[in-house]
């Protein structure tokens, strides 16, 4: 494991969930500590501190969490990216492989400017497939990522092997699944 934010001892391992063999890596716990939230945002925004981008995009809901106060700190915009159906206007959507099946995340179709450099704010990377699925939205549009962000990454799962063309960091990275 590596933690270069001290914010591993803030995070709730709890193990044999959802299934046995499985070390579930909670962020509540995190978020719910004054100095946990603060160390994370912290880490996020010294991550983007030579970044040059326009927009933060996040994808629900702890995709919210984490990147909202990074948006308000930089006087970025926020657009957030939801589950199929919870958005009121004229979206683009992406369907994209689970563990057992498919889901189809959603932005607004004007959300992103062609030229508009983009940064996606995410609490955690496994397989990387709905990073990848909001990648694809966010090109199709004319964004351009410049970084991938996440608090946590499961290097086990090999998501940040759907995203090597990409700028990707994690606060921090767990060896197993």
């Amino acid at each position: 494991m590596q933690d270069r934010y001290e914010i591993d001892q803030y995070v709730r391992s709890i193990p044999d969930f959802p299934e046995p063999g499985i070390i579930f890596r909670d962020i509540t716990s995190i978020i719910q500590s004054p100095d946990g939230l603060k160390k994370s945002v912290d880490g996020i925004l010294e991550s983007l501190r030579n970044v040059e981008f326009d927009i933060v995009v996040g994808p629900e809901s702890r995709g919210f969490i984490f990147g909202m106060p990074v948006a308000y700190m930089l006087g970025k915009g926020f657009v957030p990216v939801r589950k199929k159906g919870k958005l009121p206007c004229e979206t683009i959507e992406r369907e994209y492989a689970l563990e057992y099946g498919t889901a189809i995340v959603e932005m607004h179709k004007d959300a992103i400017k062609p030229g508009d450099k983009v940064v996606i704010v995410d609490d955690l990377v496994a397989t990387g497939g709905t990073i990848e699925a909001i990648i694809q939205m966010i090109e199709s549009l004319g964004g351009e990522v410049v970084k991938v962000q996440f608090v946590m990454e499961l290097a086990g799962l090999n998501g940040r092997e759907k995203l090597k063309n990409y700028d990707v960091d994690s606060l921090i990275i767990y060896d197993g699944k």
